[in-house]
């Protein structure tokens, strides 16, 4: 039944209506049951310890932006939660599943996949494999063949290629879905349509020039993902589990999709359990080290995604994406949407969120089942419930 979960797959599913509103409430919790998928190994580690949920924080009052008030909880239940979580200071101070999610379960990260990606090209960099100021045909010469043929990595963790794609989730012949065509995620509707994810992204080419304004495309995420892999010599799987999620005190193995090559979805394919996206998060909130107390992301990297460069917010502020974030800016597939804050967001598509105030400790995560891809007051009203339960923590 819609917005209540059952472990039964729902009647009439197919490769073609899996994301769509009536399936996608199952669907995005049985992702390996639907396509093929890969396992992201949590490692032997010890699982990070995040105590036990000190309270419940729905009766906090959210001042939405059209003025209105509601409960952080009716927020929630406006915009179709699987799950929600709130952490301080590394301790979870509350964990919902109001739709009958159980905790552990794997959901569909969608985009919030790409900050994971963004944050192996990190470690990869800290460890000298990966400079962002080296083109990307340094790292997969194939690609000198594409439209990324003189790009920079930086330009991939930025989106300031100068690539077409058209991130237009609502027509089926923009390039974002023609991707999960080649990938197998989606019925091939067109003859021509590459069989492969790498077969897809050679296809590509570049309208404008490069390191021009930041423009939303998953295109740059999975361009990215090849370098990652390029760079180290491993696939994104192992090469994910070694570097990131064996390192986080991860309490699940996470998933990702894969072509039938096994090459990953690197731009929204990981399936991942909520609290391990608290504890990914609290790497972006405490300087790159993880709870376990190891220095998983560079310090320094951190900081530069909080900074950027000097064109960041210029280039964000021009953008051609609508945003809705005036003095926001998009960095290392992190999007930082106010001016002199430091907030940080993971954001995908159907309502995924991670939530990181620095100032506060606080690291907030979400995993929704939204009818439509996109929903503005959806967005922008969750962001402002963690806000004004960040507030009321202080």
């Amino acid at each position: 039944m819609l917005g209540e979960h059952t472990d039964r797959p729902v009647a009439g599913l197919t490769l073609d209506n899996w994301q769509t509103a009536g399936f996608l409430d199952w669907s995005f919790q049985h992702v390996d049951e639907i396509v093929p998928t890969a396992r992201i190994g949590r490692g032997t580690g010890p699982v990070a310890d995040l105590g036990v949920p000190a309270g419940d924080l729905g009766a906090v009052e959210v001042r939405l932006y059209d003025g209105s008030v509601l409960t952080a909880a009716q927020v929630m239940d406006a915009t179709e939660t699987d799950g929600w979580a709130v952490a301080q200071h590394g301790r979870l101070l509350g964990e919902h599943y109001p739709r009958g999610m159980a905790p552990g379960t794997r959901h569909l990260l969608m985009s919030v996949s790409k900050s994971l990606v963004g944050s192996v090209a990190g470690v990869l960099a800290g460890q000298g494999l990966l400079d962002p100021a080296r083109l990307v045909t340094d790292y997969v010469p194939a690609l000198e063949a594409s439209g990324y043929a003189g790009a920079t990595v930086r330009h991939l963790l930025d989106m300031r290629s100068g690539i077409r794609f058209s991130e237009d989730y609502l027509d089926p012949t923009a390039e974002v879905r023609v991707l999960e065509q080649a990938i197998g995620w989606a019925t091939r509707t067109r003859p021509g349509v590459p069989s492969t994810m790498y077969d897809f992204l050679l296809t590509l080419r570049q309208k404008g020039p490069h390191g021009g304004p930041f423009e939303y495309r998953s295109g740059e995420t999975d361009v990215l993902g090849w370098v990652c892999e390029a760079a180290a010599g491993q696939r994104m799987p192992e090469l994910m589990s070694s570097l990131l999620w064996s390192r986080i005190g991860a309490e699940e193995d996470a998933v990702i999709g894969v072509d039938p090559v096994g090459s990953g979805m690197f731009d929204g394919g990981i399936c991942a359990a909520l609290r391990d996206l608290v504890r990914f998060g609290h790497l972006l909130g405490h300087g790159g080290a993880s709870l376990t107390g190891e220095q998983v992301l560079p310090e320094w990297w951190v900081t530069d995604t909080l900074t950027g460069d000097a064109d960041s917010r210029e280039a964000f502020a021009t953008s051609p994406t609508e945003t809705l974030m005036p003095g926001g800016m998009y960095r290392n597939q992190v999007w930082l949407p106010y001016a002199g804050s430091d907030v940080l967001l993971c954001l995908g598509i159907h309502g995924q969120m991670i939530y990181v105030n620095r100032p506060a400790g606080v690291v907030a995560a979400k995993l929704s089942s939204w009818p439509e891809p996109q929903h503005a007051w959806k967005l922008f009203s969750t962001l402002a419930a963690f806000d004004a339960i960040t507030a009321a923590l202080a």
